[in-house]
């Protein structure tokens, strides 16, 4: 997933450190959905309800941007 969003793979290793792990994965997720197009608000959904949004942003009409 950092691949897609353009983000180093270094950053694997802060995601390891429970406070800045939980930042890292917020950030990973809203760049996700501005990749494919989508705002910040479909991010937001994507961090609450994931079992929803993920199957919408893979089966919908979001194109990969990248």
């Amino acid at each position: 997933m950092l691949e897609i969003v353009g983000r180093p793979l270094w950053w694997i290793a802060l995601c390891l450190i429970p406070p800045i792990g939980f930042i890292i994965g917020v950030v990973v997720v809203l760049d996700l959905a501005k990749v494919f197009g989508k705002d910040t608000l479909f991010g937001i959904g994507l961090i609450i309800f994931p079992y929803i949004f993920y199957p919408m942003l893979a089966f919908g009409d979001a194109e990969y941007e990248g």
